[in-house]
C-alpha cells in the first residue's frame, strides 16, 4: 500500500520532484517498477475532477497504480510475442495517436483561461443556489472505542470502569489511555465533523437529545462498545461562501469547458460540413463487406 505522503506527492501533480523522490519506486511486479517520476506525466493529464477525486481517495489511487504497473507487466508480455507487430494492432494504435493528438489540441485551444471565474461569478452562483447548498445539522465528536477481541466480557469490564470517569474526568486523556482505535485515539479521542445522517444509528440515537459537552454510552455495536462526547454541534444551515467557493468555481469552470468545446466542434462543422452516405454506412456493418 501507498504510503500517505507518496499519496500527497503523486497528487500535487505539478510539484517539482527533487532527483531523489523522482526515483522513487512507487510500485514493483516482477521485474517491472514505476517510480513517482513515471507517474507525474499520467497524474498531470487527468482532469482537475479526477484528480480531486484521487486526493481524496487514496485507496482510489492505489488502485490506479496497481492497474498501471500491470499493464506493464501485461506489456513485456505482449512485446515478447511481438503482438505489436500485428496489422490490427497498428491499425488500432494509429487510431489511439489520433484521437489523443486531436483531443489534446482540442483541450488546448478551448483551454479556460486562468482568471476565470471572477468573484462575481462565483457570488452570482452562489446566490442562485443557496437552495442547494443547506448542511445537515453535524456533531463534532470524540470516541473511546473499546474493542471485543477475543474477550467481550473483559472489554464490557473496562467500559464498566471507564463510565464512572468519561462523565467528568478528560476525556481527551482517557481516549488516548484506553481507546482501541489508534487514529483518534492520538488526537484525544477525536474524530471531526460528521453530519447527523452519517452516525451510526445506535449512536445517533444515544446522542439525541443531549448538549455540547455531554458524553454517550458506552454504545455497543458489532465489533465493540463505544463512548462518545459531543464536543460541538452544528445546527442545519446555509454553506457559506467561503466554505463552497472553491467548488463553485471549479463548477463554473467545467461549465465552461463545456461551452468552449462546443462552440469550438460547433464551428469547425461550420466551416468543413460533414456529409454522409447514409445508403452505404449500414453496409458496412454486414459479413461480406470486406469482400466488396
Amino acid at each position: 500500500m501507498l504510503r500517505n505522503a507518496t499519496l500527497a506527492l503523486l497528487a500535487a501533480t505539478s510539484l517539482a520532484l527533487s532527483a531523489r523522490a523522482a526515483d522513487t519506486v512507487i510500485a514493483r511486479a516482477g521485474d517491472r517498477e514505476i517510480k513517482a517520476s513515471q507517474l507525474l506525466p499520467y497524474l498531470s493529464s487527468l482532469s482537475e475532477s479526477e484528480k480531486a477525486a484521487l486526493t481524496q481517495n487514496p485507496a482510489a489511487l492505489s488502485q490506479a497504480v496497481r492497474t498501471l504497473i500491470l499493464q506493464q507487466v501485461l506489456l513485456k508480455e505482449a512485446l515478447a510475442a511481438d503482438w505489436d507487430d500485428k496489422p490490427e494492432i497498428e491499425a488500432l494504435l494509429a487510431r489511439v495517436r489520433d484521437a489523443a493528438i486531436a483531443e489534446s489540441y482540442l483541450e488546448s485551444v478551448t483551454k479556460v483561461p486562468a482568471d476565470f471565474p471572477s468573484d462575481q461569478d462565483i457570488q452570482a452562483l452562489y446566490e442562485a443556489r443557496k437552495a442547494e447548498l443547506a448542511l445537515p445539522k453535524q456533531y463534532r465528536l470524540a470516541q473511546i472505542f473499546l474493542a471485543n477481541g477475543t474477550d467481550p466480557a473483559q472489554a464490557k469490564a473496562k467500559a464498566e470502569a471507564l463510565a464512572r470517569q468519561v462523565k467528568s474526568g478528560d476525556f481527551a486523556a482517557l481516549a488516548k489511555a484506553n481507546s482501541d482505535e489508534p487514529r483518534s485515539a492520538a488526537n484525544g479521542g477525536e474524530i471531526g465533523l460528521l453530519p447527523e445522517e452519517s452516525i451510526q444509528p445506535a449512536i445517533r440515537k444515544a446522542l439525541t437529545g443531549l448538549a455540547k459537552g455531554s458524553v454517550a454510552g458506552p454504545v455497543e455495536l458489532g465489533d465493540g462498545l463505544y463512548f462518545v462526547k459531543i464536543l460541538d454541534i452544528q445546527e442545519p444551515r446555509t454553506a457559506t461562501l467561503a466554505e463552497v467557493k472553491d467548488r463553485l468555481a471549479q463548477a463554473l469552470r467545467a461549465e465552461r469547458a463545456t461551452l468552449n468545446r462546443q462552440a469550438y466542434i460547433n464551428r469547425l462543422q461550420s466551416q468543413s460540413p460533414i456529409v454522409l452516405d447514409e445508403i452505404a454506412l449500414p453496409g458496412l456493418l454486414q459479413p461480406d463487406a470486406k469482400k466488396n
